[in-house]
């Protein structure tokens, strides 16, 4: 089964109707690795869902990111979904982790069909509760993990998504997705290699216990 129909089944608890006219109005688009889709302080004029790939949505303050959460196949930002129905600029922006194949569903046609087919709320509802537990998820490691904890866990969620170990990332990338300084990256590194849970290799990090 492809994507697409994979999508489709996923929507098949939907209006008949309603599913119909998603698929016709929506567009489908191919988008290389490290691709910004959705920048911070822009509009929202179309909702993205994945069909193939991933997506990881950051937010930004004082000069320092934060990765909040990737978006697999068949789940989308509802963070643009609440920017356009409040008409404000994006709050986060988002990047392809990979190759990435999305569906593009025009804002303006979400409107009219939260009107006309209330069951399109259980989709989003859906994708908000999604959303809120990897926020919180976030913020737990946040506040309360150290950084070898957060660091490690966050190459196992990396493993565990892109299906790739080693993982081709340098300290700076990790460094800026996890909020903190590159040196910092650096020496808890060194810390897990020494416990033999990672091996360094260049820019290739193997995880070797998890």
């Amino acid at each position: 089964m492809d994507s697409k129909a994979d999508f489709i089944q996923m929507l098949s608890h939907l209006n008949s109707d309603l599913v119909a006219e998603i698929m016709a109005v929506s567009t489908i688009k191919e988008v290389p690795k490290e691709t910004e889709i959705l920048r911070i302080g822009q509009y929202v004029k179309v909702i993205p869902f994945v069909l193939k790939g991933l997506i990881k949505v950051f937010s930004s303050y004082e000069d320092k990111e934060l990765l909040l959460y990737y978006i697999r196949p068949n789940e989308s930002c509802v963070m643009s979904f609440t920017a356009h129905l409040k008409n404000e600029p994006s709050r986060v922006f988002a990047l392809t982790e990979e190759d990435t194949t999305i569906l593009l569903l025009p804002v303006d046609k979400i409107s009219q069909w939260t009107r006309r087919f209330p069951d399109i709320n259980l989709l989003f509802f859906q994708q908000y509760n999604l959303r809120y537990s990897d926020l919180i998820d976030t913020i737990n490691h946040v506040l309360f993990d150290k950084m070898d904890k957060r660091l490690y866990g966050y190459l196992q969620e990396k493993v565990s998504i892109t299906k790739k170990n080693p993982l081709k990332i340098s300290h700076r990338q990790i460094a800026g997705e996890l909020g903190t300084a590159r040196e910092v990256v650096s020496r808890v590194m060194k810390k897990l290699e020494v416990e033999g849970k990672v091996k360094q290799t260049g820019n290739y990090i193997e995880l070797l216990a998890w």
